[in-house]
């Protein structure tokens, strides 16, 4: 399997870290090699389309903003 480019979208606010702790378990639960990086550049984000923070992109498609996904989500949407 291919690893799994994981993106953090946000400023680095506590939901934009609880946001990257979920996806740091979803990928230990599943046992998968992913790359979880953090895009914290505001015109980053906005050339991406997110307006709400913390979202999260999964091998460059965004697949959730404006809340914090839990690690079965997380999980759900990796696999």
């Amino acid at each position: 399997m291919a690893t799994k480019k994981i993106e953090i979208l946000g400023t680095g606010c506590p939901k934009c870290r609880s946001l990257e702790e979920s996806a740091r378990q979803a990928v230990r639960r599943l046992g998968i090699d992913a790359e979880i990086v953090k895009v914290n550049r505001i015109d980053e984000i906005i050339a991406r389309g997110v307006m709400l923070t913390p979202a999260i992109s999964i091998d460059g498609v965004v697949r959730s903003s404006g809340r914090v996904l839990s690690p079965a989500e997380i999980e759900a949407l990796l696999s």
